[in-house]
């Protein structure tokens, strides 16, 4: 095994297999999956998975420590031999899709640019909703192509990363951002890259989990983060709750900090040939393509039933009245910074 994804699903089983078809075709070998208490069939597309081979699948019923379900579940991960025996690691989530700029857009090719890495940070660009309404079986990385500038100043939250890391015992844990549980005796031996190719510096190996905001971070590859998707799957995933912190409800913050539309970007299209493959591939097999069936059907009786409840369809009206997001210009972003650290300045001295 050369490379592990690790993801977390809950109610997921529309979206997973072109997720899992994009991720095989540019290298992942591997694919190590937990479930959290699935009601639209993730949980046998999962078993069903498995045993076609190139996956594992974890129920994570529970109980969760105070971190939540997906840090439960990936402090678990590090004790599995399948994740001790991975050469590479990257966690991810299944609105996230790797998206290599180089070569032939593949690992393989990002690796080759960067053969001294022990993790490669790949950064988010954040893909808005460009107002689709009702949800579609389509790929999501074929009906959203507005994305965010690539140069944004303003939320931090945009340039956060996902990290992919060589498992040579540098980390002895994976995290969700960033692998945990540093080995301080090989830190100084440990080379961290961005995903534009530029060397970063000691505080990215023990506490970074955004790049340098205010400039490009794509140069070789990018994570495509779709957080959004359609406003009814959008009221879907505030009834889901979060994957960190699953009490709370989603809202229009989280919505509009993430709905950016102000540029296109297609360049994920550069391996849909072998998405296509791979997805036809998974298909074919009458019982995944039974599941993704019903999964389709039972996302939509979910919207129509949440749409009996006030809370959600006020949140669905919200959606529909919330104009995109406008991205910040420097100097605002610079007068929010400074507060902020005004802010940091100001409890250190209190407390």
């Amino acid at each position: 095994m050369t490379h592990l994804a690790i993801l977390c699903v809950r109610n997921e089983a529309a979206f997973l297999l072109e997720w899992l078809a994009h991720h095989r075709a540019i290298g992942f070998d591997h694919f190590l999956v937990f479930s959290n208490d699935c009601k639209d069939g993730t949980d046998q597309m999962l078993d069903r998975l498995q045993d076609l081979g190139g996956l594992t699948h974890i129920r994570n019923a529970g109980p969760y420590d105070k971190g939540g379900i997906q840090f439960t579940a990936l402090k678990a991960a590090a004790k599995l031999p399948v994740v001790q025996q991975a050469d590479w690691i990257l966690p991810l989530d299944v609105d996230e899709f790797v998206n290599i700029h180089c070569g032939d857009h593949s690992l393989a090719a990002l690796h080759n640019a960067l053969p001294d890495a022990t993790a490669i940070t790949l950064t988010w660009r954040l893909f808005g909703n460009a107002d689709q309404v009702r949800y579609e079986d389509r790929p999501v990385t074929e009906i959203f192509t507005r994305a965010a500038p690539s140069v944004m100043h303003w939320p931090w939250r945009a340039a956060m990363f996902k990290t992919l890391y060589r498992n040579d015992g540098t980390y002895a844990k994976p995290g969700v951002h960033r692998p945990r549980d540093p080995d301080l005796t090989r830190l100084d031996a440990a080379h961290w890259f961005d995903s534009h190719g530029r060397p970063l510096g000691a505080q990215f190996k023990t506490r970074r989990i955004f790049s340098n905001f205010g400039r490009d971070n794509y140069g070789l590859a990018q994570i495509n983060h779709y957080p959004l998707g359609a406003m009814e799957t959008y009221v879907l995933k505030a009834d889901r709750g979060r994957a960190v912190h699953s009490e709370d409800m989603l809202g229009l913050d989280y919505w509009v900090e993430r709905n950016f539309n102000t540029d296109s970007d297609t360049t994920i299209t550069a391996t849909a040939e072998e998405r296509n493959a791979a997805l036809a591939e998974l298909k074919a097999d009458p019982r995944l393509a039974k599941l993704h069936a019903q999964a389709v059907k039972w996302r939509r009786a979910r919207f129509d039933a949440l749409m009996q409840r006030e809370p959600f369809r006020a949140l669905f009206g919200r959606l529909l009245m919330t104009p995109p997001s406008r991205p910040v210009t420097e100097n605002a972003a610079r007068f929010m910074i400074r507060h902020a650290n005004l802010a940091r300045q100001s409890d250190a001295e209190n407390s």
